[in-house]
């Protein structure tokens, strides 16, 4: 039996493990760090009262009335998350995406009734219309093909009647060219220069949204997105969507998904400096429920990983259906 020298000493200056020996060493030397600061809860909006129906793909996250949605941004408020990110679902749907526009819609709504009852919390809205359209598609379909600049028209009506209910932020997340530019110029040309935008800015066509489409009812009736969301090949794309979304005056750029594309997070916050944001999308936030409830991982641990992870790699803003557990787990 080979015996084990328990007393020989290396002769090393330098023992990288001494700051690993107890938490408190380990939490004094983080580099990275997470706070309930930078994360963003999505909601989904729905017509209605008292509504509050579970996404079958996605535990935890509902389907919610404007009345239910306050209450979620306010529990969630009292966890440290102050900003909410709004999907809207409306009873009615055409070809055009109309309702994106409406006043009345549950995202308007829901915009008003935020600023009613919780005034310090940050209201940003996605600006697309999958949501909206009879057919699920992003924009304006002529001939079976999605027509950018009549959708962008479409797409800057959303932006301004959401400006006007009192978003605080509008993200458009469509992925056609110039709509950043075009929101911006009828922003302002309104009187709502002080609106920001949180640009969409590299969006993959990614097999990791199949749950929202559940939750958003918006999957297309036909086809796919790739004619307008990004090639996931593609690293240097990213880079010349970002680059032209700034130049149009996005004041946010945003990468989704998040954990497949830490690459770009890095490359875009190093490049071009800008507050960056990442989506952890539904697919990311389901494998790990999924894998938990199967009792195959630790789920609080694989969380903060994930949600460390995407920190590290530059995003100062984190979109996450995690956000209001992430923020408990580090009260």
């Amino acid at each position: 039996m080979s015996t084990i020298h328990t007393h020989s000493k290396l002769k090393l200056t330098r023992r990288l493990r001494r700051l690993r020996q107890t938490e408190a060493i380990r939490a004094m030397v983080r580099e990275t760090r997470l706070s309930p600061d930078l994360f963003v809860l999505p909601l989904f909006v729905c017509e209605g009262e008292g509504v509050r129906r579970e996404v079958p793909s996605m535990p935890g996250v509902f389907q919610l009335s404007v009345d239910q949605a306050v209450k979620e941004a306010a529990a969630a408020k009292g966890d440290g998350v102050r900003s909410v990110l709004l999907f809207g679902l409306p009873d009615q749907k055409d070809d055009i995406g109309s309702a994106a526009y409406d006043p009345e819609a549950p995202v308007q709504s829901a915009i008003r009734a935020l600023k009613r009852e919780l005034r310090d919390v940050l209201v940003i809205t996605d600006v697309c219309l999958c949501e909206y359209t009879d057919h699920g598609h992003c924009g304006i379909v002529v001939d079976g093909e999605i027509v950018n600049d009549p959708t962008v028209e479409q797409l800057v009506r959303a932006a301004v009647s959401h400006a006007a209910a009192g978003a605080d932020i509008v993200a458009p997340s469509d992925m056609m060219d110039g709509r950043v530019g075009a929101i911006r110029e009828a922003l302002d040309e309104r009187g709502f220069e002080k609106v920001a935008i949180m640009s969409y800015a590299a969006k993959y066509g990614s097999a990791l949204y199949g749950p929202f489409r559940d939750a958003a009812a918006s999957a297309p009736s036909f086809g796919d997105r790739r004619s307008h969301q990004m090639d996931p090949a593609n690293a240097r794309e990213a880079l010349r969507e970002v680059e032209q979304d700034l130049a149009e005056g996005a004041d946010i750029v945003m990468i989704k998904p998040a954990l497949p594309y830490l690459d770009i997070i890095a490359r875009v916050k190093e490049t071009f400096g800008y507050p960056t944001a990442a989506y952890h999308v539904s697919g990311e936030y389901s494998m790990l429920k999924a894998a938990a409830r199967n009792g195959w991982l630790d789920e609080r641990r694989a969380m903060l990983e994930c949600l460390t992870a995407i920190k590290r790699a530059g995003a100062d803003i984190i979109i996450t259906y995690y956000a209001r557990e992430a923020a408990r787990a580090l009260a």
